[in-house]
């Protein structure tokens, strides 16, 4: 941040200090963050804000890395399979063709999803944002291109493909000779670069240069208590993509700081809201949250039990033809030697989706009980099932490397089974049961009392 941004800041935040916490909607006042600092919130310890120094010159040499990175890791072939003298070698675009031709279209889009089109949208949106304030010009469509570059950061799993990667390799070693291909060094260094840049980037640093100063929403007299503990009590709403602090409308309350005639308002905007500077959709409490989180999870829990009982991989063979679950292959990497592997296959694969089942279902029944069972434990629990919710990718990408390079006719194919897609509508619905799930509900109890 220049001296200039930095001066601005420093007088606005002086003049309104006030933010509201995105887990718990706690108000409170706003503190003066070192560079290389992070602002907590004070009741859930959630992060609030973080700032870097440089932050957009770093974060734009990462994206415009990752952006070269990208076309190397899909141009050229990741990994190839030596067998008497044939060499079959595939690129992840290969990979994803070859699940599309056998009928798994939807496990190939969620691969190209994932680990294509995500981080593509990931590094070209930090580089339409930041090249343009770069060159002293304003992006077009700043608001657009942020609110995708959200979303890009949620499903990008680069770092879950490296991994799976890693334990096709150790498989494919027991089949054939292995040959790496030059994408699978790119792919590493693209991870690297992705994730330096999420890290880097200082969100309200990229508002004071296309703003001027940070905007947060409303003030309050420094020597006067908050008119009520949260935002919404006192109408105003956080936006959870740029963080700011807006105004909204809601329906006719008899008592706006009564904790039952609030919950009941909150979701009843008089209109539909937006961030009126990134555009996001504001709401005080998610729409129909609950609701939302127990389909997902409800469908993730059936889909759960075809995912370890089916074929999670077929195998052809002149040996005749072997049918894979995902248990199985723990099994066959812990025979083979490989048991750091198969100790992680096994949490990613089979403990991690279990574990995200029981532990968004405990948060919705407490949210639907309006417990007031340790809030702060429950909202770590929240935040853990967000960070590991990724890592069930593993085994699918395995699948997928697996399918694109055994294809030797007569001598071994390997076909994805019917488990995969199942498996892969798993991890899917309980990332949507934990995107869902509003965590300000946890603390909804403690505020009344």
């Amino acid at each position: 941040m220049s001296d200039t941004a930095t001066s601005a800041y420093l007088g606005h935040a002086a003049r309104m200090p006030v933010i509201a916490c995105h887990e718990c909607d706690l108000l409170q006042r706003e503190s003066t963050v070192p560079p290389e600092g992070a602002l907590r919130c004070c009741r859930c310890r959630a992060t609030l804000y973080r700032r870097h120094a440089n932050s957009l010159d770093r974060t734009l040499a990462f994206a415009l890395a990752a952006c070269v990175l990208w076309v190397i890791s899909n141009a050229f072939p990741i990994v190839g399979l030596a067998v008497k003298g044939d060499l079959v070698e595939t690129t992840m675009f290969g990979a994803v063709r070859v699940l599309y031709r056998d009928g798994m279209w939807p496990l190939s889009a969620l691969i190209f999803i994932t680990t294509m089109l995500m981080p593509a949208c990931q590094a070209l949106g930090l580089v339409w944002l930041l090249l343009p304030l770069r060159l002293g010009r304003t992006p077009y469509r700043a608001d657009a291109v942020f609110r995708t570059l959200r979303v890009a950061q949620e499903w990008g799993m680069t770092e879950v493909l490296i991994l799976g990667l890693l334990v096709a390799l150790v498989k494919l070693a027991h089949i054939a000779s292995v040959v790496t291909g030059p994408a699978l060094w790119s792919f590493g260094a693209l991870m690297l670069m992705l994730a330096a840049a999420a890290s880097a980037f200082d969100v309200r640093d990229l508002w004071v240069r296309l703003e001027g100063v940070p905007d947060a929403g409303h003030a309050f007299d420094s020597d006067t208590p908050f008119p009520a503990a949260t935002a919404a009590a006192c109408g105003l709403c956080v936006c959870h993509d740029c963080g700011l602090l807006s105004r909204v409308a809601l329906a006719q309350a008899s008592d706006e700081r009564d904790y039952a005639n609030v919950h009941a308002a909150m979701h009843r905007p008089v209109q539909p809201a937006h961030c009126r500077r990134c555009g996001a959709h504001l709401h005080l409490r998610k729409p129909d949250s609950l609701a939302r989180t127990w389909a997902c999870l409800i469908a993730a829990i059936i889909l759960y039990v075809p995912a370890n009982i089916l074929p999670v991989m077929d195998t052809s063979s002149l040996f005749g033809a072997q049918k894979d679950t995902i248990m199985s292959g723990v099994v066959y990497l812990w025979t083979s030697g490989s048991w750091p592997l198969a100790v992680l296959v096994f949490i990613a694969s089979i403990a991690v989706p279990m574990l995200k089942i029981l532990a968004i279902g405990f948060l919705a029944i407490s949210a639907n009980l309006r417990s007031t069972w340790q809030p702060d434990q429950r909202a770590r629990i929240y935040r853990l099932v967000e960070l590991v919710g990724r890592w069930s990718m593993l085994d699918i990408y395995v699948i997928a490397v697996l399918t694109a390079l055994v294809q030797f006719n007569a001598l071994a194919t390997v076909r994805a089974g019917p488990a995969a897609i199942a498996f892969g509508a798993v991890v899917v619905l309980t990332m949507f049961a934990a995107m869902s799930f509003d965590p300000r509900l946890i603390w909804d109890t403690r505020n009344r009392e």
